[in-house]
């Protein structure tokens, strides 16, 4: 079992659920003290988004984000390095595109991502089917591959994710892009679907937007993924100290 899904398990086990937000690598030259100030808010795990021109399951604010952080030479290995030099305290997964891992070398992508602290991987446009030589240089490299189930994936499908998951599954709660959504969509069903075949932590994403909606999808769900609401607020200008308190908004709702 990979080191994620240990740390995962064992929050799980200790009666908490868990906050994981989700911040673009790169986006402004302070994001890694974004990231430590969520740290310091509550969040027990950190979804970093490595940009990719064409990112297929981003909506407007992470696309916009992406494009900033294109824009200032945001690179893995600008990322990988910073991420080393940093103090985060909390399990680091990294969201990116296939494309990329695939041009920089696929061991190499893996190595260098260890090497800065990343212990999991969502890579959304990677199926399960073409996955084995990803999964096996991030098996030398103690990378955890996080798989993605939706509303719209099938009960064979699901147990078969289920299975092939590490360190937790990635529940859509809708079948949409990233970014703010109305109620909480499919999750409950999405999320029963998973724990019907595997015992794996399953976190919720995709429209997760107020501290409300946090609290209502880890009635069911072992924690929430909260990405383009905490995005759109760090491109308009908000500080590390307004990080920190947008996170203790959504754990102090999370922990009522």
């Amino acid at each position: 079992m990979k080191s994620l899904e240990t740390h995962l398990r064992a929050l799980r086990a200790s009666g908490r659920r868990a906050l994981v937000p989700y911040f673009m690598g790169g986006v402004t030259p302070d994001w890694t003290q974004h990231v430590a100030a969520a740290v310091h808010g509550g969040a027990d795990a950190i979804e970093i988004g490595i940009p990719f021109s064409d990112p297929m399951m981003d909506g407007v604010v992470i696309q916009e984000a992406a494009e900033r952080s294109l824009a200032a030479g945001t690179t893995i290995d600008s990322i990988c390095a910073e991420l080393a030099g940093a103090d985060i305290g909390a399990p680091l997964i990294v969201m990116t595109y296939y494309n990329l891992f695939h041009h920089y070398g696929l061991r190499r992508a893996a190595g260098r991502l260890s090497e800065s602290g990343v212990r999991g991987a969502i890579v959304p446009d990677l199926t399960l089917e073409e996955s084995t030589p990803w999964r096996e240089v991030c098996d030398d490299t103690d990378i955890a591959t996080v798989f993605l189930v939706a509303p719209s994936t099938t009960a064979d499908r699901f147990a078969t994710l289920a299975r092939a998951t590490q360190g937790f599954c990635y529940a859509s709660a809708r079948m949409a892009v990233t970014g703010r959504a109305a109620g909480e969509g499919d999750a409950t069903r999405v999320v029963e679907a998973v724990r019907a075949t595997s015992d794996v932590p399953v976190f919720v994403g995709i429209g997760i937007a107020t501290p409300e909606q946090a609290r209502v999808a880890t009635q069911h769900a072992d924690g929430v993924i909260v990405g383009s609401a905490l995005v759109e607020t760090i491109l308009r200008g908000a500080t590390p100290d307004a990080t920190e308190s947008f996170i203790r908004s959504f754990r102090h709702a999370i922990d009522a």
